[in-house]
């Protein structure tokens, strides 16, 4: 044990839980991080008062909380994405002529991390630094259709939680269930209108070594085009991005 043991406990808590495909009981935390109940009940209720861990009462099991979506996308904006992606996302403008970017989620935002124009197409709103709704956007959908339904719930758990830009899109935690579902279903995220009228996106998520949505990968283009870019292109891309972060799926999971 380290000279400061509740920090270590902690640490042991989140990384045990970031393992954990869905929420889990107190009793299996306990185990695997080797603590009393009365240790794990006093951490795991501390870690809920800072957004670490949130605890799904009807359930009696605790999952990551926000903040903890927070830091882990605090180590993809410092730096090793945006070098990873900013060729693959250009090689992909070039051969579909239309814009793309890449996101991650910050809370229940996307927070844009490279951007790509391409030449002739209209401004949009998404440059670097910029933060728009996840659920209105392609990008977050791509995002929150790979996490676990616990975990959705806890970002978006009532309509207080769903802005608006246009009028269009999901406004209740239903809504939103319906769109991801159907989202799975296509095999890749889809918004028209929600983020800008005139322009609609599709989106596919970039995986991290634990086949963990870390990223949304999205190409976005007017809508009086002909029709949306084929996205078999934006697959091989969001793939290749996925396997250099380490992911061990061999097909994209939208695909």
């Amino acid at each position: 044990m380290s000279q400061v043991p509740a920090a270590t406990r902690a640490l042991r808590v989140l990384r045990f839980l970031a393992t954990q495909a869905d929420p889990v009981p107190l009793e299996a935390l306990m185990r695997a991080c080797e603590l009393p109940r009365s240790t794990a009940y006093h951490l795991v209720n501390a870690m809920i008062e800072e957004g670490f861990v949130v605890h799904l009462a009807d359930e009696r099991r605790y999952g990551l909380g926000v903040a903890a979506f927070e830091a882990g996308s605090g180590y993809i904006r410092q730096a090793p994405l945006q070098r990873i992606a900013r060729r693959p996302l250009a090689q992909l403008v070039d051969m579909i002529g239309h814009s793309a970017h890449l996101a991650v989620l910050h809370g229940r935002d996307v927070l844009y991390v490279v951007e790509e124009r391409a030449p002739g197409r209209p401004p949009l709103v998404t440059d670097v630094g910029v933060r728009l709704p996840a659920h209105l956007t392609a990008s977050g959908r791509a995002i929150l259709g790979g996490l676990p339904a616990s975990q959705v719930r806890a970002l978006y758990p009532d309509r207080a939680a769903f802005a608006d830009r246009t009028g269009r899109g999901p406004q209740s935690p239903s809504a939103l269930r319906a769109v991801l579902a159907e989202q799975r279903r296509r095999g890749f995220a889809v918004e028209d209108g929600e983020v800008t009228l005139g322009m609609a996106s599709i989106a596919m998520p970039v995986l991290d070594h634990n086949d963990h949505p870390v990223a949304g990968l999205a190409v976005t283009y007017p809508t009086d085009v002909a029709g949306p870019p084929h996205p078999d292109e934006l697959a091989r891309c969001a793939r290749s991005l996925s396997q250099r972060l380490g992911s061990r799926t061999r097909e994209h999971p939208d695909r």
